[in-house]
């Protein structure tokens, strides 16, 4: 499982390149812009320099709307920006068709220009209070338009978190779906410690983390504090370490 952690500022950047050999990818995101808000492309620019080469950088589109063009707009602006990993949270797409309209438009226009960038997928496990797509059409969302990944995340930060709307059963349904298609899921949405044993026993291929590693556990006061980075994946690596010794035991 990979840790992707999301700092809102390069100065957060900073912080995240200090514990750079803790986290796998590191995501640009403007948190007072929505779940998904898209950050500034300097911004983009000046966080891939700021974070050693190695490690990949990812950006959100932000919240987008049904628009197509806009949508793969902004995500080419974010490609070139350096990022390596686009996720588009489709909050105003209401039915899949939407849904892989713009995420069709969105991957040609970042594999056109960088075609081994990632596209990402992005829905919200509380989807039905924002009226979008649900959750489990997300991973043939992004099958159907070529995109890499498919992710889930919270759209109302409110202090509900992923469980809290997407059972982990129900999130285990989604993981599998993402693999039966050859898509790489990721979960995020208010991820703690607590919950990693039930994200590596799914299968989860990424985890995006804010708030559990920010001082005080506050994703918008808070500041991303390496000790805490580190703590987070000593805690996945312990998980990890005992989810495959108990498959090795039951086999």
């Amino acid at each position: 499982m990979l840790l992707l952690i999301s700092p809102d500022s390069v100065e957060e950047a900073v912080d995240c390149a200090k514990a750079a050999e803790y986290l796998d990818i590191v995501d640009v995101k403007k948190p007072d812009e929505g779940s998904l808000g898209a950050n500034f492309p300097w911004v983009i620019r000046e966080i891939r320099e700021a974070v050693p080469a190695g490690k990949p950088v990812s950006a959100t589109v932000g919240d987008v709307p049904y628009k197509p063009g806009t949508v793969a707009q902004a995500a080419l602006g974010a490609v070139v920006s350096g990022a390596t990993y686009i996720k588009v949270g489709l909050y105003g797409c209401t039915t899949p068709d939407q849904a892989i309209d713009v995420m069709r438009a969105v991957v040609r226009a970042v594999k056109d220009y960088r075609p081994e960038a990632l596209v990402v997928a992005s829905g919200y496990a509380d989807a039905h209070r924002i009226g979008c797509v649900n959750p489990l059409a997300l991973p043939d969302i992004a099958a159907r338009s070529g995109a890499d990944a498919a992710m889930l995340d919270t759209a109302i930060k409110d202090g509900s978190r992923l469980f809290d709307h997407v059972p982990p059963d129900i999130c285990a349904q989604f993981v599998g779906l993402a693999h039966a298609s050859g898509l790489l899921a990721a979960l995020a949405g208010s991820v703690k410690q607590g919950d990693l044993a039930t994200l590596t026993r799914i299968g989860t291929d990424i985890v995006g983390v804010r708030g559990a590693v920010c001082e005080g556990g506050d994703r918008n006061a808070g500041r991303i504090q390496p000790h805490l980075v580190a703590a987070f994946r000593a805690e996945m690596d312990r998980h990890a370490r005992e989810f495959a010794a108990g498959v090795t035991l039951a086999g």
